[in-house]
């Protein structure tokens, strides 16, 4: 614990006065896309700028990457799987949002970030979260969102709302059960982790009930009257 302890003290969120840096976690079917839409609109809404980005993508780099792991048909090593991510990262942290956070009263989303990577890699391909906490230990792989909503749902309802979308499988799409519980168990990890940035939120609720929860957190960070986020 004291080596993890001393990783996670390099970590910072972007120091850009004014500006918002997001996350949203889950695995399939937690709804994160229908949340990130509404977030997006209610931010619009109070005059904000919002950009959406996803992992990996968001540069020519990165699409690249996605294409190539999501649509992969042989498998990827975990230390492969582990490297791509954080290259696909690191060049749209500095190609694109660090930035666009440089404009005040501009929020960027990310469709996931490095819990994904605990989860994926570290805890479902067994690499451990220490060994992804090192690999983020240069910067720009050292900044933090501001926030991270993390849609929590088990599962036996990740398999029964894909089902309903009978949506075409990606590469971590195809695997079982098994993988998809571990993938659980790495979200609590980095939740134990880090419990001031990530906001467990119920997935199994309604779409509004699950917004009006990420709505009030996001007001008490956006309109607090210290402003010091």
């Amino acid at each position: 614990m004291n080596d993890i302890s001393q990783l996670l003290e390099n970590f910072r969120p972007p120091a850009f006065p004014g500006s918002l840096f997001l996350s949203f976690e889950g695995i399939e079917g937690a709804g994160k896309s229908t949340q990130i839409v509404r977030v997006k609109e209610y931010l619009e809404s109070k005059d904000f700028r919002v950009l959406v980005l996803r992992e990996p993508g968001g540069t020519s780099f990165g699409e690249k990457l996605r294409q190539a792991i999501l649509g992969s048909k042989n498998p990827i090593h975990p230390v492969s799987e582990m490297h791509l991510f954080a290259s696909s990262r690191a060049q749209l942290l500095t190609e694109v949002t660090m930035k666009e956070l440089n404009t005040p009263g501009t929020v960027v989303i990310y469709d996931r970030y490095i819990d994904s990577s605990i989860a994926y890699q570290g805890k479902g391909r067994g690499l451990g979260t220490e060994t992804i906490l090192k690999t983020h230990q240069t910067f720009p792989l050292t900044l933090m969102p501001h926030k991270t909503f993390y849609l929590k749902i088990d599962p036996e309802l990740s398999y029964r709302r894909q089902k309903i979308r009978n949506a075409p499988k990606d590469y971590f799409e195809k695997q079982g059960l098994e993988f998809y519980q571990k993938l659980v168990e790495g979200y609590e990890e980095a939740l134990a982790y880090f419990p001031n940035r990530i906001a467990a939120i119920d997935g199994s609720q309604g779409e509004m009930e699950v917004f009006e929860q990420i709505k009030g957190q996001l007001d008490q960070i956006l309109f607090r009257e210290s402003k010091e986020y």
